[in-house]
Parts: C-alpha cells; sequence; structure tokens
C-alpha cells in the first residue's frame, strides 16, 4: 500500500528540520563546550536554581552595560589626564585614581558575564582527547575548584570592604579616595560570580550525570 503523498512529505519536512537542528547544535556546542540558550542559561541547569540563573543573566546584561560605560570613562579620564599634564604641568592623582577604580569595577563586574559564556581563557587542547563521560566529569572538578577559589576571594573581598568601611581607609594619593569603594565593586563581582559558577557547577553534574547514564 502506497503512503498518502502528504503524509510523505511532512515526514520529509520533520526529518530535514531535525536534521537542521542537529547541524545547528553542532555548530553552536562542538565536542568539549557547553552550549548556552537565547537567555543566558545553560540548558542543563537543575529546575531549582533556574530563577537564580535567570536573575544572574539579567544582571549580568546590566553589569556589560555599566562595564562599556566604565571603559569609556576611564578612556576619557586617561586623555584628559595626558593632555593636562602635557599642556598644563598639573597634577592628575584624582584622573588616575579614578580610572583605576572604573577598570577594576568593569573587570570585576563584568566577570560573571564572561564566566555565563565560558569566555575565560582556558586550554581545550584535554577535551578533544577526551571521551565525552570523562570530559564532563573533569568539568565537574574544574567548576568546582574554581567556585572554590572564587568563593574565598569574595568572602576575603567582603572582610577588606567592612575593614576599609569601618575605619575609613583611603588610598595614600593626595586626593585620597575611600578604599572602601573598589573593595566594593571587587566584593560584589566576586559574589556575583561565585553564584555564576555556583550554576554552571550543577549544571556540569547534571550533564555529567547524563552521560553516566546513557554510557
Amino acid at each position: 500500500m502506497n503512503d498518502h503523498p502528504g503524509a510523505v512529505a511532512s515526514a520529509r519536512a520533520a526529518a530535514a528540520d531535525a536534521a537542521l537542528d542537529v547541524a545547528t547544535d553542532a555548530e553552536v556546542a562542538p565536542f568539549g563546550t557547553v552550549a548556552v540558550g537565547g537567555d543566558g542559561v545553560d540548558p542543563a541547569t537543575p529546575r531549582a536554581l533556574l530563577p537564580i540563573a535567570r536573575a544572574l543573566a539579567l544582571a549580568n546584561r546590566v553589569m556589560v552595560a555599566f562595564g562599556m560605560a566604565a571603559l569609556l570613562a576611564a578612556s576619557i579620564v586617561l586623555t584628559s589626564s595626558v593632555l593636562t599634564r602635557y599642556f598644563l604641568k598639573a597634577s592628575t592623582d584624582w584622573q588616575d585614581e579614578t580610572a583605576v577604580f572604573l577598570l577594576v569595577g568593569a573587570t570585576f563586574l563584568c566577570g560573571a558575564f564572561v564566566q555565563s559564556i565560558r569566555g575565560h581563557v582556558g586550554i581545550e587542547a584535554l577535551s578533544t582527547l577526551l571521551s565525552q563521560r570523562v570530559d564532563a566529569l573533569r568539568r565537574v572538578g574544574v567548576d568546582l575548584l574554581c567556585l572554590a577559589f572564587c568563593a574565598f576571594f569574595a568572602w576575603k573581598s567582603w572582610t577588606l570592604l567592612h575593614e576599609a568601611w569601618v575605619d575609613k581607609q583611603t588610598t595614600s594619593s593626595s586626593w585620597a579616595p575611600p578604599l572602601w569603594i573598589p573593595y566594593l565593586l571587587m566584593s560584589l563581582g566576586m559574589t556575583l560570580l561565585s553564584l555564576q559558577l555556583l550554576v554552571h557547577l550543577a549544571a556540569s553534574i547534571n550533564r555529567a550525570r547524563s552521560h553516566g547514564a546513557g554510557r
């Protein structure tokens, strides 16, 4: 008995769509990498952590906007500093420290966004030599170690912020801005990064379990 032409056409269209999806996934997430959804959330994130993951994705977009503005402001401040020193022979302590504070903020506050797309510098040569299951376990270990380090860094940053606020610490320059400003930027940035690593660790564990179940 011959198949209905409409059913055959539908089946062929569905097969073509499935092949396109597979090809697209292969381009977006080749072996050894992790795909990230359009909302900036890893699809393997546990359901219980999805609200945190989505909130982090929103916060990361805000931090990226701040980082771009901070870099632009720092470039303007440094340019004015060079011109002021050259033409007016004037001191520019406030300009140098302002630029440093802006760069500190851009660096630390955007760290969680870079981690959300796993854009930090890494060596991927090892992942190409390992099986998917072993590479998934390797990623769990790396995420765990990174989380431990960043969590300690975040805790230490908050203690430094508390000391700078209580003791009214300032820089040693003639301008003497309060040190709680850079410590606050560091504390917020490392806290966001630690939360992002926690979400990624949970997603990596889920992915490792799925590879273990499929062996």
